[in-house]
């Protein structure tokens, strides 16, 4: 049986902001239909990573290719072709609270490819279905639904462009364990039933064991270790060792800054 081929491949990737050096020099390659889950503490530079994959943030140096093209260069047309693939799920949901629940997962469909109402409706509808939510939960608002449910709409509008390339950020962040197992489930369920390639960058080790092919850990702006989720707590990596057990004494120090009381 061959390799899947190579989806996104990042190479040599470097952004600074002033002095402050994000990303330092990332490799790193997702095969097709695989899902990758990027860890790392926060500030590690997980956050610019996936906005320079997405176009939303240029790097300075490096190459970002999909498809074997490189769309770390930020054209009309790279844009385009990444934008037309892919689909989001926002830490915070991010969803309109002035649209309909429907409206917000099809808001792709009416308001980039111009599909009519009724047909984007129609999908919205299939979409929630497939994460669980009733039909008459596309007529309420945002505000009326539970963190756990806007989550649901969150993937349900990720999926409805049928993309080949999803992309989850922090996709459990404020969510109980119980409710982050079940957008965990669904997660793994869409991703494999489209078929996509999948990049999520999260802190929540549960997560990251349950939704990934292959665990990546960035670390002052380089990938140092990458491997299957079973090799997570024999890693050989002292760094990786420390962050999945929590630690707070190991390799890894936490900037702290003291307080003194005047």
């Amino acid at each position: 049986m061959s390799e899947a081929p190579i989806k996104i491949d990042i190479q040599g990737l470097q952004k600074s902001f002033g002095a402050n050096h994000v990303l330092r020099g990332v490799d790193l390659t997702v095969p097709a239909g695989k899902s990758l889950v990027v860890i790392g503490g926060s500030g590690s530079g997980k956050s610019v990573l996936l906005k320079s994959v997405l176009g939303l943030v240029k790097p300075d140096r490096g190459s970002i290719k999909v498809d074997g093209r490189n769309v770390a260069r930020q054209s009309a047309g790279d844009k385009k072709h990444i934008a037309a693939q892919t689909g989001m799920l926002f830490q915070g949901a991010a969803l309109f609270d002035s649209l309909s629940v429907w409206e917000n997962v099809a808001f792709r469909l009416l308001y980039g490819q111009r599909n009519k109402r009724a047909a984007s409706k129609d999908k919205a509808i299939e979409c929630l279905a497939q994460v669980g939510l009733a039909p008459e939960v596309g007529e309420l608002r945002p505000s009326e639904l539970s963190g756990g449910m806007q989550k649901r709409v969150s993937l349900a509008r990720a999926i409805a462009s049928d993309p080949q390339i999803l992309f989850f950020d922090e996709p459990t962040t404020g969510l109980d364990p119980i409710m982050s197992d079940v957008i965990n489930n669904l997660i793994v369920e869409r991703v494999k039933a489209i078929g996509a390639t999948a990049i999520s960058i999260t802190h929540d080790m549960a997560s990251a064991r349950k939704i990934a092919d292959e665990v990546a850990m960035l670390y002052q702006g380089v990938i140092i270790w990458r491997g299957s989720p079973d090799e997570l707590d024999n890693s050989g990596n002292p760094m990786v060792d420390q962050f999945v057990s929590g630690r707070a004494d190991g390799p890894i120090q936490m900037q702290v800054r003291k307080f003194t009381r005047r």
